[in-house]
């Protein structure tokens, strides 16, 4: 089965995020590309399904927040779509009050992570919410700054409603928060899709494309590994690996485990059935490549 892209639209309610899918769908359209798209409502009704033309496959989530309260749906509604659509590219808008990293660990599964390429987070800002936002309650606060600050491309729009010296200290702030990530003043989301297509998740840098702050990292494993080489695996990784979950098989076990891992704190459960042994990780500024490595070693060592 051919990878699919996957771009996370991310951003505070009313930010320009359904305004920006609508433009990027035109694109695809006019490149010809197969496209589905999932939107994310916390309510039971879908406000945004009307801007989705019919030639385009549309999965909708409603009544909670994929990054929390659905997250089986979405895997679910993802297998659903690969198996029966074959994209070329997923759009996922989620809803205002989603975490980007916990949006981009409920989209990876470890049964279908391996079949996915996430392409980055696209965050849209309102440029006079932000200039506004001491306003809001420390939590709405705390969450506009996570979506700024895991976003690999930010939009801020509302620019005609600011003016100079107002668009100089937001992206200034922005830049701050997230000095990585391209930062954009724009109106409507208007601005040069060809842009967004060069955000790349590619181990090798390469200057004509712009990395992600967030990656991840698929791992499969071949056979059963020694559990405690795999403990002193994980003591020494990086504190920027916040997630990974899938699947490990242990040498004194028949069947494999389903194993969680968030900011340093390990779990394990036993499953009932053999399950693909495949590892989903998610962090910052990490060299997949070593991790890949030390991966490695584990089953050589399991060998001797």
């Amino acid at each position: 089965m051919k990878k699919a892209e996957v771009y996370i639209l991310s951003g505070f309610l009313g930010s320009g995020k359904t305004t920006l899918l609508k433009r990027l769908l035109e694109d695809e359209r006019r490149v010809g590309r197969r496209v589905a798209v999932m939107m994310n409502e916390l309510g039971k009704v879908s406000i945004d399904s009307d801007a989705i033309n019919d030639d385009v496959a549309l999965k909708e989530l409603l009544g909670g927040c994929i990054c929390c309260s659905i997250q089986d749906k979405l895997e679910a509604q993802l297998q659903g779509l690969l198996i029966d659509e074959q994209p070329d590219v997923i759009y996922i808008e989620t809803t205002g009050a989603a975490h980007p990293v916990e949006v981009l660990d409920a989209i990876l599964s470890p049964l279908i992570a391996d079949k996915l390429v996430i392409k980055g987070i696209i965050t849209t800002v309102d440029g006079m919410r932000w200039k506004e936002r001491k306003s809001l309650s420390p939590q709405l606060q705390q969450l506009i700054l996570e979506q700024v600050r895991h976003a690999d491309f930010i939009i801020i729009n509302k620019m005609n409603e600011l003016k100079d010296l107002e668009q100089a200290n937001i992206t200034f702030e922005i830049q701050g928060i997230n000095p990585q990530a391209r930062c954009l003043l724009t109106n409507y989301s208007n601005l040069s899709i060809a842009q967004l297509r060069k955000l790349s998740v590619s181990f090798e840098k390469e200057s004509q494309k712009i990395d992600l702050n967030l990656t991840t990292f698929v791992y499969r494993f071949e056979k059963a590994i020694n559990s405690l080489r795999f403990e002193e695996f994980l003591k020494e990784l990086p504190v920027t690996i916040y997630r990974i979950k899938g699947y490990v098989k242990f040498d004194y076990s028949e069947l494999p485990f389903l194993f969680q891992y968030s900011y340093g704190m390990p779990l394990y459960m036993k499953e009932d059935m053999n399950m693909p042994l495949n590892l989903v990780f998610i962090g910052e500024n990490i060299d997949w490549i070593v991790i890949q490595e030390k991966l490695a070693n584990l089953e050589k060592i399991s060998l001797e």
